[in-house]
């Protein structure tokens, strides 16, 4: 069993609050757009972490995490990209191997916009955790926590971090 934090657009940002959070996890996942590096240093010392890259991360972000990340986490099937759409409206990109070879979770960032959704079509869960960082039009800075247990994803808890400004 995992207790996994998960977190995106961070945008540079790093706080007391995110790494109380970081300390209670088994590992951390950082769907993109993390902005400087030390944010994903910070949690590299407490915790291993995986990430992706998103659109506004730069070169050396670029050469440290992939533009997707795909593993087994337990007996979960595992699809982080940063920018993935969302159930009906996957980026175009990734549209094909999506519905050819569908994961059980797949995970993004990108919107700023906390949503957990069951694609019934290709019979896995979509998550984006919102936005953790103070930058973006988002109001309530959010993460997500949840476990995996063998096949079994469980305990999803919303964190809300506190207000952006």
């Amino acid at each position: 069993m995992k207790k996994i934090l998960l977190l995106s657009d961070t945008h540079s940002h790093m706080d007391a609050t995110i790494l109380k959070y970081v300390d209670q996890a088994d590992e951390v996942w950082h769907a993109g757009d993390i902005g400087d590096l030390s944010v994903t240093d910070a949690i590299k010392e407490r915790k291993p972490l995986r990430a992706v890259y998103g659109n506004i991360d730069d070169g050396k972000a670029r050469l440290e995490f992939p533009l997707h990340n795909r593993f087994f986490c337990e007996d979960v099937d595992v699809w982080i990209t940063h920018i993935g759409g969302y159930p009906g409206k996957y980026n175009p990109a990734i549209r094909t191997e999506i519905k050819t070879n569908p994961p059980k979770l797949f995970i993004c960032g990108h919107s700023h916009i906390l949503k957990v959704q069951f694609d019934k079509e290709l019979n896995l869960l979509h998550m984006n955790p919102g936005a953790a960082g103070t930058h973006g039009f988002h109001q309530m800075r959010t993460m997500l926590r949840f476990e995996i247990d063998g096949e079994k994803i469980q305990k999803l808890e919303v964190i809300e971090i506190g207000k952006r400004g």
